[in-house]
């Protein structure tokens, strides 16, 4: 064959195998890169984490501070701790009033009013106190109110920042219910916060919004108590009417300081057919117990 010849037949078998080519790809790399492909495709949701939507009603209480301000500390069960003892005997009248015999004689029997004759004689103190205590309870729940809207101080005792709350649903600002009530850390516990300070906040606390809103939370759980830090009784005319829309009332009075004529005036002002009790706040039990302890006692209604 000749030169010419070999070139010729060289040329015709590059030919013939770069159409080969192109007609029969290579099965086996071209498998690995749809495996390749495939690989990729499952793997990038794995490596994407899921988002969740963070619940904006939720609180997260600071316990420690509540323990170092002398508040019920509910993560220990010392059968010495006689604060614990004395709000839990309160919370047994308050409990059976709220869900015993005596509940088919009074209206909204498981709203509870925390108040006072006059301004700073521990009400907040108790309203907490009672709360923490109540929620240690295994079948019970309690949602706790701040109704003090003009001198609110529920959040800051747990150590949180201001949430709407109260204020901002008896404007109509917040339509449903469900987003002032806040969940917590603690469990069983709730709570409304007072919202943001407005010039009408105590007016607003005699609203129809306001009565609307006292049925709903004695009605919506039947096995919850709600209790409502609420202003003192003299001097807010709002208080009273208020009242008028809670089961039981609890006067907070604070030893060597506030004046029989000033309960027994604060008293009167509350209806005859609510049950009306008295804490006694900061009582000196003895010269071991150095303070903030309870004494308590209720009107003659309750024991009936």
């Amino acid at each position: 064959m000749s030169t010419i010849e070999q070139a010729l037949a060289k040329k015709l078998a590059a030919e013939k195998a770069s159409k080969k080519l192109l007609q029969e790809p290579d099965i086996t790399h071209a498998t690995e890169e749809e495996n390749t492909v495939d690989q990729v495709a499952i793997e990038i949701p794995q490596a994407v984490e899921p988002t969740h939507n963070k619940d904006e009603n939720f609180l997260t209480i600071n316990q420690d501070r509540l323990t170092k301000n002398d508040f019920i500390d509910i993560q220990k069960n010392s059968p010495h701790n006689v604060l614990r003892e004395e709000f839990r005997q309160i919370k047994r009248k308050l409990i059976n009033n709220a869900f015993g015999a005596v509940s088919k004689t009074l209206e909204h029997p498981n709203l509870v009013m925390i108040t006072s004759a006059k301004a700073n004689e521990g009400k907040t103190f108790v309203s907490i106190n009672l709360a923490l205590s109540i929620a240690s309870e295994q079948d019970k729940t309690v949602l706790l109110v701040d109704a003090d809207v003009l001198k609110p101080s529920i959040l800051k005792e747990f150590g949180l920042q201001p949430h709407r709350g109260l204020i901002e649903y008896l404007l109509g600002d917040i339509e449903d219910v469900s987003s002032i009530i806040y969940h917590s850390n603690i469990d069983n516990l709730k709570i409304i916060p007072a919202g943001t300070p407005h010039h009408l906040s105590n007016e607003l606390l005699a609203s129809e919004r306001m009565t609307t809103l006292a049925t709903e939370l004695s009605t919506r759980y039947p096995d919850r108590i709600v209790i409502f830090d609420s202003p003192p009784l003299l001097g807010v005319n709002e208080t009273p009417v208020l009242a008028h829309l809670m089961g039981q009332a609890l006067i907070t009075v604070e030893e060597g300081k506030t004046s029989i004529n000033d309960v027994n005036q604060a008293s009167g002002l509350l209806n005859d057919k609510i049950a009306k009790g008295i804490v006694l706040n900061k009582a000196y039990y003895s010269q071991k117990e150095m303070y903030g302890y309870y004494g308590y006692g209720y009107g003659k209604r309750a024991a009936e």
